[in-house]
């Protein structure tokens, strides 16, 4: 989800909730303490440059549990966001404190935001010598097809 996105969505509900991977939701209470631009340049493995740009929300819950940020006060902050740091209409990281800092991607289910699980990939697969999957083929179901491709009355040969 990119902010755009994000803001005509937080234009359409009266609340805001966010979903963990594991089922449990993030604190009514939580603040929105950060909205960043993220820009990284890196190498991969295989020795190609590259960047990306994304938007980073970070989320963070105190003992205020009065506390609610309401959809009109997020759009707020992400406008004043583009303005002062040109926050660019980039796919959204949120940033939530579990074990350690973890990032997530997001979705919206239709009620509520979920927050989705990244994972890290080898961009230059075939620089480092990872194998490509092959797909397993059932060898019945290949005998089954050459049978029909390959028979004198098929007009294939």
């Amino acid at each position: 989800m990119n902010v755009e996105q994000l803001k005509q969505i937080l234009s359409e509900v009266d609340r805001i909730a966010f979903r963990l991977p594991n089922g449990k939701l993030v604190p009514k209470h939580f603040h929105v303490t950060e909205v960043g631009r993220i820009t990284k340049k890196f190498i991969d493995c295989g020795g190609t440059t590259r960047a990306e740009e994304k938007v980073s929300l970070q989320l963070w819950s105190a003992n205020d549990y009065n506390h609610r940020l309401h959809p009109e006060k997020l759009i707020k902050i992400l406008n004043i966001s583009e303005r002062e740091i040109h926050l660019p209409n980039e796919e959204i990281e949120v940033e939530y404190q579990g074990e350690t800092i973890e990032k997530y991607s997001l979705e919206f289910t239709g009620k509520e935001f979920q927050l989705v699980s990244q994972f890290t990939d080898c961009l230059a697969k075939e620089n480092c010598g990872i194998p490509v999957k092959k797909p397993k083929i059932k060898l019945s179901a290949l005998q089954l097809a050459d049978s029909q491709c390959c028979d004198p009355n098929s007009d294939c040969c």
